[in-house]
């Protein structure tokens, strides 16, 4: 590392070919050399100003203060981006590396502001990133709005562009609709897979209810019949919802119960997702095989076949989940595998 600043400070202190002029008309001397291998933009304008059979080579880079225009020269005779050096002037290397293409020192100006972004610079910041085409900070910029939205609006860059610039101001509130959007329907999701899980345990449960209901109750000596606290609640909850069918007089009133109504519809879910007709021991679970000669005889609807569908799939990932270590025969057939000619011929 210190022979590469040695080297660096050598071709500083060597015959500078070119001028750069800032705005404000400082002059900085550089090495043309340098700058054309880093950027095909100063390439051309170097090329340009030689061709113009001027004395001395002079190239204008205007738009950024000169501490800025002062770092990126700095990083591009480094060649690469100094954390610092682009936490200092970010927003400024980041104009300069888009408008020269620069790609390497945009990338970390974008993700250095992105990172460092704060709620009163990001009306100004989203401005910069639809300049620069920088997507990453438009990104952090809507994150930042939907999160903070009453900073935003608070700040100056937000008065400014609703007076100044509607375009601006229409895309921020655009951004934050889309992000609402996104938040509920996320919301939806979420509730819609709890919902589903919620419904492949009360299906576990009514197993393990009727599987045990053969001796009433768990034989002495053997593990608990409750799989957990989810699991004994459900099953609490199930077991109080059969008493009230058991009890209850307005099953077969004309308007029906709807609790009852309820522990029917699980039922019905049940003979929908079980498995146990497939296997030798037929399922215990009242009305299992009633519901499922009528499903096989009327055509399910469409809605009632998609909660079938997604029932059984979080019945399926929940049993997955709940597997602590792999079966003994998967085992002993990975063992056989390490153990081979073909494994060994990989290796």
């Amino acid at each position: 590392m210190a022979a590469l600043y040695a080297d660096l400070d050598a071709l500083r202190a060597s015959a500078a070919d070119v001028r750069i002029v800032t705005s404000d008309g400082q002059t900085i001397a550089a090495h043309s050399y340098v700058l054309a291998s880093a950027s095909p933009v100063l390439e051309r304008m170097i090329d340009g100003a030689r061709r113009g059979g001027r004395d001395g080579c002079t190239v204008r880079v205007l738009g950024a203060p000169s501490d800025a225009v002062l770092a990126f020269l700095h990083l591009l005779y480094a060649a690469r981006a100094e954390a610092a050096v682009v936490a200092a002037h970010g927003p400024q290397l980041l104009a300069l590396a888009h408008a020269y293409r620069v790609g390497w020192l945009k990338r970390a100006a974008e993700a250095s502001v992105s990172a460092r972004l704060a709620p009163g610079a990001a009306v100004d910041m989203l401005k910069l990133a639809g300049l620069c085409d920088a997507p990453r900070l438009r990104a952090a910029c809507a994150r930042l709005a939907a999160r903070d939205r009453a900073a935003v609006e608070a700040s100056d860059g937000w008065r400014f562009a609703r007076r100044h610039d509607p375009a601006l101001a229409q895309e921020l509130m655009q951004l934050l609709e889309d992000a609402a959007r996104r938040r509920e329907r996320w919301a939806r999701g979420r509730a819609s897979r709890e919902a589903y899980r919620q419904l492949a345990e009360a299906m576990d449960s009514l197993d393990r209810i009727f599987t045990a209901a053969d001796a009433d109750a768990c034989s002495p000596g053997a593990k608990p019949c409750a799989t957990g606290d989810g699991g004994g609640a459900c099953q609490q909850g199930l077991r109080l919802l059969m008493r009230h069918f058991a009890a209850c007089a307005r099953k077969a009133a004309p308007g029906g119960c709807a609790r009852c109504r309820r522990l029917l519809q699980l039922f019905r879910l049940h003979a929908s997702v079980c498995d146990r007709p497939e296997q030798d021991q037929p399922c215990r679970v009242p009305l299992c095989s009633h519901f499922a000669a009528r499903m096989q005889a009327e055509k399910a609807d469409r809605t009632w076949r998609l909660l079938v569908t997604k029932v059984a799939r979080a019945r399926a990932m929940a049993r997955l989940a709940d597997r602590r270590r792999v079966p003994e025969v998967v085992a002993m057939s990975w063992a056989r595998y390490l153990s081979s000619s073909k494994w060994a011929k990989l290796r």
